[in-house]
């Protein structure tokens, strides 16, 4: 026979836990507008070092800057909904860690070519997403392998086409992650 104790802990046990499936659901529904938006920006970059590939640094830099800007109004945004740590101090300093360790290899020491230097960019991204995941949530871990893995194939594969691939598999993959993530 289960004492009233018991069931009462039993209970209370399963609240908390509906009660955190839907706080990772209702963060993920959140973060998934940041995944699609940085999708949008990876395709346009994409293809506009694609049609104008003299002036794709310029491209990036100004891509990044808006993509920055949005993803901070959309992380004070979370805050505001109740995800106090979804934007702290932490956020700025995570993006000048990984621009400058991007940067710090891309004009310093790295000898990269265009295409290594797209790909490098993408794969370097998305391995922050999969360390992300090990505390945000398998629907980032799967994102950044599952979109890292075909941006090396369209390294290998996709011949001169090669930035319009990135922008479907790289960009493309961001936001159909994202969508995906909305329904997790």
């Amino acid at each position: 026979m289960i004492s009233d104790a018991q069931h009462a802990s039993a209970q209370i046990a399963e609240i908390e836990a509906v009660r955190r499936a839907v706080r990772q659901s209702n963060f993920y529904r959140l973060a998934s507008v940041i995944v699609i938006l940085w999708g949008v920006v990876t395709a346009v970059g994409n293809l506009a070092s694609h049609a104008w590939p003299r002036s794709a640094g310029s491209i990036w830099i100004g891509l990044d800057i808006i993509g920055v800007l949005a993803t901070s109004a959309l992380g004070l945004n979370m805050r505001g909904r109740g995800y106090p740590r979804a934007f702290d101090w932490r956020t700025p300093v995570a993006f000048a860690l990984f621009f400058g360790f991007g940067l710090l290899w891309s004009v310093g020491l790295g000898r990269f070519g265009p295409r290594e230097l797209s790909v490098f960019w993408s794969t370097l991204f998305m391995f922050g997403y999969a360390v992300a995941g090990l505390w945000l949530g398998a629907a980032f871990v799967v994102l950044g392998v599952g979109v890292a893995g075909l941006v090396t194939l369209d390294y290998f594969f996709a011949g001169p086409w090669f930035d319009i691939y990135l922008a479907l598999f790289n960009g493309g993959g961001l936001v159909a992650a994202g969508l995906w993530m909305r329904r997790a």
